[in-house]
C-alpha cells in the first residue's frame, strides 16, 4: 500500500528538476517581453505587490500557520531579499543599463561554482572532485551556449555591477534558506519573502525611476507569467529542491537555464542557434550530470 501512496511524490520529485529549469527559462523571456513598458524596479514592485496579495489570500484560505518567533520571521525575510529582491533588482537593472544578455548568463552562471566553494563553510557540505569537474564543465557548456551572444558592444560596464550583484544575492539567499528557513510553511513565507522584497523594490523605484506603466496586452500578459509561473511555481520548486538536496547539485541546475532559455527563444523569437550553441548545450547537459551522480 505505501508503495503505490509513495510513487506520486516519487514521481514530482524525479520531474522537478526538469521542471524547474523549464519554469525558470521563461522568466528571461516574460522579462523581455515586459521591460520595454515599465521601467525594471517599478516592473518588480508591482510583480511584488501582486504576488505578496496572492500568497496572503493563499495563507488565509488554507490556514497556514506563520513563523513562531520574529527571529524566524526576520530570517525569512532576510532570504527572501537576497533570493527575489537583489538578484532579480539586479538581473533587471544590469539589463537595462546596456549589459547584453550573453554577459548577463555569464555573469549568473557562475552561481553554481560560488554556491559549491560557500556549501562547506556555512552549511558544512562537501563537494566530492567529481561534482567540481561537472560543475566547471558546466561553466564551459554555459560559455559555449552564449558565446555568439558576448561582443564588446555587450559588456554594458554600468550594468555589471548590478550582475555581480544579482549572482552574489542568490548564492548567499539560497545557502541562507536551506540553513535557516527549510522548516518555513511555503505559503506565509512567501507572504513575508514577497513583502521584504517589494519594499526594497518600492525604495529603489521611488528613489530613481519615474514609476511610468505603458499597460497593453502584452505587459499584463509578462506579467501575470511572472507573478504565477515563476514567483509561486518555480520558486516552490527550488525551495523544494534546496530542501531536498545538497546546496552545490541544486545550483547545478541552474547551468541548465542558458541553454533552456536559448531554446525557447529560438522558437518564440526566431534568435539563431548555432552549432556552438548546440555543442554547448551537450557540454552542460554532461556537467549538471556529473555533479549530480558523484
Amino acid at each position: 500500500m505505501n508503495d503505490h501512496k509513495d510513487r506520486p511524490s516519487d514521481m514530482l520529485a524525479a520531474i522537478a528538476p526538469g521542471l524547474f529549469v523549464l519554469l525558470w527559462s521563461t522568466g528571461f523571456i516574460g522579462s523581455k517581453m515586459g521591460a520595454p513598458y515599465a521601467e525594471p524596479f517599478t516592473f518588480l514592485l508591482t510583480r511584488f505587490i501582486i504576488v505578496t496579495a496572492l500568497m496572503a489570500l493563499t495563507a488565509a484560505i488554507m490556514r497556514a500557520p506563520w513563523p513562531g518567533s520574529p527571529l524566524l520571521a526576520g530570517r525569512i525575510a532576510l532570504a527572501g531579499l537576497l533570493v527575489h529582491g537583489v538578484y532579480l533588482g539586479g538581473v533587471f537593472a544590469a539589463i537595462s543599463l546596456g549589459l547584453g544578455a550573453g554577459i548577463t548568463a555569464l555573469v549568473c552562471g557562475l552561481q553554481p561554482l560560488l554556491t559549491a566553494v560557500l556549501a562547506g563553510p556555512i552549511l558544512g557540505e562537501r563537494v566530492r572532485p567529481k561534482q567540481w569537474a561537472g560543475l566547471i564543465l558546466g561553466l564551459l557548456g554555459v560559455i559555449l551556449v552564449v558565446a555568439e551572444k558576448v561582443h564588446p558592444g555587450s559588456v554594458g560596464f554600468a550594468g555589471l555591477p548590478w550582475a555581480i550583484g544579482a549572482v552574489i544575492g542568490i548564492t548567499l539567499g539560497t545557502l541562507y534558506q536551506k540553513r535557516h528557513c527549510s522548516g518555513m510553511d511555503l505559503r506565509t513565507g512567501a507572504v513575508i519573502q514577497y513583502a521584504a522584497a517589494g519594499m526594497a523594490m518600492a525604495i529603489m523605484a521611488f528613489s530613481l525611476e519615474t514609476r511610468v506603466i505603458t499597460w497593453s496586452g502584452e505587459f499584463i500578459f509578462a506579467l501575470t507569467w511572472l507573478c504565477l509561473v515563476l514567483s509561486v511555481g518555480a520558486i516552490t520548486l527550488l525551495y523544494r529542491l534546496i530542501r531536498a538536496g545538497a546546496a552545490a547539485k541544486v545550483a547545478s541546475f541552474f547551468y541548465l537555464v542558458p541553454p533552456a532559455t536559448s531554446l525557447i527563444a529560438y522558437f518564440l523569437f526566431d534568435e539563431t542557434l548555432s552549432w556552438i550553441a548546440l555543442a554547448g548545450m551537450g557540454v552542460v547537459a554532461a556537467g549538471v550530470a556529473l555533479a549530480n551522480r558523484a
